[in-house]
């Protein structure tokens, strides 16, 4: 990927099909930037294959300048029990770094918002890596804080296959 020299030129539009290998570069580009590229295990097709098509697990804005992608913002839909509300989970956003601080992100987080709220959703979540500072004030600027009465948990490879398969009595 490479940086275009005016954030201007930059247009934000849904994620397509043909967009997942780029997807998928930025995605490691992203754990790149945070030395975990390692941990990544998804494949272009996985993208492909999970993000299009009326049973998409999840959805996709695409930051673009002079053709090349330059910003992701991949989410889904949440539903809150309390609040009997959905909402939008944003699962990765992604900034080509050449054009950090330049407004693209908010652009993208925008776009996610205005995609929930069309759906009657009233909230949005995200989870940040808890050594990502710069992304954290990012957020914070936003108005999108960090939660103190919430903890994340998860279950995943040989705990989400035993949990699954009811092996955990």
């Amino acid at each position: 990927m490479t940086a275009a020299d005016d954030a201007s030129e930059v247009t934000i539009r849904p994620g397509r099909p043909e967009d997942a290998e780029d997807m998928h570069r930025a995605i490691f580009a992203m754990g790149r930037g945070l030395g975990m590229q390692a941990k990544i295990t998804s494949t272009v097709e996985d993208f492909r294959r999970c993000g299009f098509g009326p049973e998409a697990a999840f959805g996709s804005f695409v930051a673009e300048a002079g053709g090349e992608l330059v910003g992701l913002c991949l989410y889904f839909p949440i539903f809150s029990t309390w609040r009997g509300r959905p909402g939008v989970f944003v699962q990765d956003l992604y900034v080509d770094e050449g054009l950090r601080g330049q407004g693209i992100g908010e652009r993208m987080l925008r776009e996610a918002a205005s995609w929930s709220k069309a759906r009657g959703g009233d909230y949005l979540r995200l989870t940040v890596d808890a050594e990502n500072f710069a992304a954290q004030r990012f957020y914070e600027r936003l108005g999108i804080t960090w939660q103190k009465a919430d903890h994340e948990h998860a279950a995943y490879g040989d705990a989400f296959r035993a949990l699954a398969e009811g092996l955990n009595d």
